[in-house]
């Protein structure tokens, strides 16, 4: 049996500390609190099954009982605590991804699921999900899934083996790690490029597991941990960050246990080996509470309201650590079988419910504010309306109407839906393409267009885009601005009982600002500046349309009544109001 050591408690203590400070935007590195934790799951994991397959007493069927029962019960308690919160309080789109998270979860496959959809960890709109952390569980588990297989290939006499292998293997994942030719995303959610961290720990446990390596440097391994887990990702990219985090985790794990002084009062303190002990309970509970607190309380908190946020966490970390995560390791020790039913009928439910969100599109009342009834809800009903627009990618095909071109991604299509929206659009041609350097007939079609409007670009960088097309007049070309609607309609959708629901207004957030000044310097008098015509003096804009309706469901993209709403604030830009004068003649 692998001795208890308390300073793998203290050193979980430091991970979810980091972790925690990194989602309250206090840690930059404090993501590598993950990678900690992995490394620790590799050196405990592959110690208890090295030691019991050397005994000749491993059993694979009591291995993934234990692993049920440590990780299962109070996962699933979480699910549907999140999916409860979010059928009361969320929008349809937000609903409809916290039950695709929640089916992710309880099926250990949330870290492909963030790789298929949001793809990148570090998007704003993760601040919204829930789960979202969940993906490091479901890489977790599916190691634990493989794992095991490698001792019963190699066991009994062959166990030696093992050692070696884990070398091999972890030279083979740390090469896929560092390799260029695979998506960030993929390195970042996928187990073989991050099995070298779990290998990290399993060599550990194997090779030093009865002689830890006694130094002075442990404490300097420590701080450069926490230290390291202080810088931005600018400065350290995490293709640098996550291995050098793996590396002093593993310095520490195979020399804390015998370092004594400074390292045991670090890791050995009676706080701290508390806090690992509870650790998986409050990693699981700190992102549902910063979540909802962002999505239907308020979006930027004070100190007061993050301390308080952080005692919630505390507080239900230990009723789930006292009265969820140990009566169901004990049980499981007296009646698996019971403990299996009691999981198996909770994670059919909870899955089942999930599914029927996802199914409904997360729609499971009527949200006047976004035009969604319950009768006839769909999936995806405002990325349809902006992709109607893909209809006009073609030539122009009446040579009696105005000819407008617009180019660029969605928030093209946006702008195209405000054309679409304003009082003459029956009276223009209208054509899009995504890019004007591989769309069809696209020299044709500049030149003979009498508008161009492009989405957010940078002039420069378009006029040596367009040297291709000799003769063209650029003077006809315009820049649509940039536009947002704060970050989350979540929080303004929950204050509907105040008075002032329908006049909230959103904090533009400033890479955006900063873009749309820059771009407006750049354009000059051929930038349309959305964002002006809505911003007020303390960089807010409204929310709801004067008929109560959500501008953007996305806070990035136009609802039908955002774009007529935008239709009519236009009317009255100069390149606007002349192509509207010219289709009165």
């Amino acid at each position: 049996m692998l001795t208890y050591r308390k300073d793998i408690d203290g050193l979980r203590a430091i991970a979810i500390l980091a972790v925690i400070c990194f989602h309250y935007g206090w840690f930059p590195g404090g993501y590598l609190g993950v990678d900690v934790f992995i490394v620790i799951s590799g050196y405990l994991i592959t110690g208890i099954i090295y030691i019991a397959t050397e005994a000749n007493s491993f059993s694979l069927i009591k291995f993934y009982q234990r692993r049920i029962a440590r990780i299962i019960p109070l996962l699933l308690f979480i699910s549907l605590t999140a999916l409860v919160i979010g059928t009361v309080v969320m929008l349809p789109d937000d609903l409809e991804n916290l039950s695709e998270s929640v089916f992710a979860t309880n099926l250990f496959s949330n870290n492909i699921l963030q790789l298929i959809t949001t793809r990148n960890y570090w998007d704003v709109v993760n601040d919204f999900k829930p789960l979202l952390h969940t993906w490091s569980l479901g890489l977790e588990e599916q190691y634990y899934l493989f794992f095991p297989f490698l001792f019963l290939l190699v066991g009994g006499k062959k166990i030696n083996w093992i050692g070696p292998l884990l070398i091999i293997l972890s030279i083979i994942s740390l090469v896929l790690f560092l390799s260029g030719h695979f998506s960030h995303e993929a390195r970042y959610y996928l187990l073989p490029f991050r099995f070298f961290e779990f290998s990290a720990g399993g060599m550990g446990a194997i090779f030093f597991r009865n002689r830890l390596v006694k130094n002075n440097l442990t404490p300097l391994l420590i701080i450069g941990l926490i230290v390291l887990m202080q810088l931005p990702l600018k400065f350290l990219p995490f293709s640098i960050g996550i291995p050098f985090a793996a590396m002093l985790s593993f310095g520490i794990i195979i020399s804390a246990g015998a370092a004594g002084g400074l390292t045991a009062m670090i890791l050995e303190n009676k706080v701290m080996v508390f806090i690992g002990r509870i650790s998986y309970s409050l990693f699981m509970w700190h992102q549902v509470i910063l979540v909802f607190t962002r999505y239907f309380i308020v979006q930027h908190f004070s100190y007061a309201c993050a301390a308080l946020m952080l005692l919630t966490t505390f507080l239900l970390s230990l009723f789930t650590y006292y009265f969820i995560e140990q009566p169901f390791r004990m049980r499981m020790k007296a009646n698996p079988n019971r403990v299996l039913l009691i999981l198996a009928s909770a994670f059919i439910f909870i899955t089942g419910a999930a599914f029927y969100v996802y199914m409904h599109a997360g729609v499971l009342r009527n949200v006047p504010e976004l035009d969604i009834n319950e009768a006839d809800a769909g999936f995806n009903l405002h990325g349809k309306y902006n992709a109607r627009v893909f209809q006009f990618n073609k030539p122009f095909t009446d040579t009696g109407k105005i000819k407008v071109l617009v180019i660029g991604n969605s928030f093209a299509r946006d702008w195209v839906n405000v054309l679409l929206e304003s009082p003459f659009s029956s009276k223009i041609s209208l054509s899009y393409t995504e890019n004007a350097t591989t769309g069809k007939d696209m020299e044709s079609r500049m030149k003979l267009a009498d508008y161009i409007f492009y989405s957010d670009i940078a002039k420069e960088s378009l006029f040596h885009q367009l040297a291709r097309y000799s003769g063209l007049d650029t003077s006809k070309i315009y820049c649509v601005g940039l536009k947002n609607f704060g970050v989350s309609n979540g929080v303004f959708y929950n204050h509907k009982h105040d008075p002032g629901y329908c006049m909230q207004r959103a904090v533009v957030e400033k890479v955006y600002l900063d873009r749309n000044n820059l771009l407006k310097k750049q354009w000059s008098g051929r930038y349309i500046n959305l964002l002006e015509s809505v911003i007020d003096g303390n960089g807010t804009v409204p929310v709801f349309t004067t008929d109560c309706k959500f501008i953007s469901q996305d806070c990035r993209h136009f609802t039908k009544a955002g774009a007529q709403y935008f239709a009519e604030l236009v009317s009255s830009v100069p390149v606007i109001h002349n192509l509207a004068l010219r289709t009165e003649k």
